[in-house]
């Protein structure tokens, strides 16, 4: 991990920290953008997560029929049992630690802080702005997972913005060819990490967007 992406990293795990130690008991269990995970699930997954070691990785993986995705769900659920001040240490830790999921990217843990702080705020409507310098490595990592590893996401980022240009309105970041759709970096982060269903018709600007919205935006993610 470089420098500055686990400067990103730090800093966003504490930010993450900072906004779950504001939230009532209430919004603690308040429905995510991830499907069937509360804002407690959120949290819970994003502290246990990178610390998941291979072999307790693989007995989940197998419990769940070799299923990632109901591995991650399950998982993220169990986890958060543990509770509100478990969670909140755990991440602390992490933060510190600079821990990231084994045999993940470098950016996965940076895509866990950005995309999951989304998760949890956007529904409450909390800003925050995700960092300068995130978007490009988070979106290209995105574009490049392979399946079956996309499944989290909803499926094939690539494919999810295929013949279209994709344009940041507040950062130096284009990707594709075809008609602009024009978004900010958080639109477009949800958007190539399967949250595209949170998005309103306004935040997807330009000739290229009505494809977009046809489709429906993206596919669903379960993590």
């Amino acid at each position: 991990m470089t420098p500055a992406v686990a400067d990103l990293v730090r800093a966003e795990r504490l930010a993450f920290i900072d906004t779950l130690e504001s939230l009532s008991a209430e919004q603690w269990l308040a429905p995510s953008l991830c499907d069937a995970w509360r804002v407690l699930d959120v949290a819970a997954h994003v502290a246990w997560a990178p610390v998941l070691r291979p072999l307790p990785a693989t007995g989940r993986l197998v419990r769940n029929g070799f299923s990632m995705n109901r591995m991650i769900a399950s998982s993220a659920v169990e986890w958060s049992r543990r509770g509100r001040r478990a969670i909140l240490e755990q991440l602390r830790d992490n933060a510190e630690s600079g821990a990231r999921p084994v045999g993940m990217p470098v950016v996965a843990a940076l895509a866990d802080a950005v995309v999951h702080g989304l998760d949890v705020r956007r529904p409450l409507g909390i800003a925050h702005d995700p960092p300068e310098g995130a978007l490009e490595p988070l979106a290209r990592s995105a574009l490049a997972i392979p399946w079956p590893m996309n499944t989290v996401i909803g499926g094939s980022a690539r494919k999810r913005v295929a013949g279209i240009t994709l344009v940041a309105t507040d950062a130096e970041w284009r990707h594709g060819t075809g008609p602009e759709v024009r978004a900010s970096t958080e639109a477009i982060l949800l958007l190539l990490h399967g949250r595209g269903r949170a998005l309103t018709p306004a935040e997807l600007t330009g000739e290229g967007a009505e494809r977009l919205h046809a489709a429906d935006g993206s596919g669903s993610a379960v993590e």
